[in-house]
């Protein structure tokens, strides 16, 4: 809704216009954004309740739900992996790095595009006879 404020678009021809040229849709986007922003609360230690409320997830079976859909691992695997790395096996390990990768990469991707757009409002220069 935002994005249709600023933009004064429709916001399926955003989310359509979002798919194409980044290949991921919005919603997924947002949940990315939303789980990799909650990992540094689960590295201090905060309760599972917490990064979920933080992060804008009313429920924390949804948070524990999009935090397995999008990192492959529960919230409590993922900080026995943090705190304790040793009783987890390699593999889980090993599709979390790749995990975490993928979502970096997907994160700098739209970085990169929303620092290339146009800006909002285009420079005017104003003619010399009104000098």
């Amino acid at each position: 809704n935002d994005l249709c404020d600023k933009y004064h678009y429709n916001r399926y021809y955003i989310m359509k216009l979002f798919k194409k040229e980044l290949n991921i849709s919005i919603i997924d986007y947002i949940n990315i954004v939303k789980i990799y922003n909650s990992l540094q609360s689960i590295k201090n230690n905060y309760s599972f309740l917490s990064c979920a409320l933080t992060n804008g997830y009313f429920s924390l079976e949804y948070y524990s739900e999009m935090f397995k859909k999008v990192l492959g691992v529960n919230p409590s695997t993922y900080k026995k992996i943090i705190f304790n790395p040793k009783i987890i096996d390699d593999k889980t390990i090993d599709n979390l790095t790749i995990k975490l990768s993928d979502i970096k990469r997907i994160i700098n991707k739209c970085n990169i595009y929303k620092n290339n757009l146009k800006p909002d409002k285009m420079p005017t220069k104003a003619l010399s006879i009104f000098n």
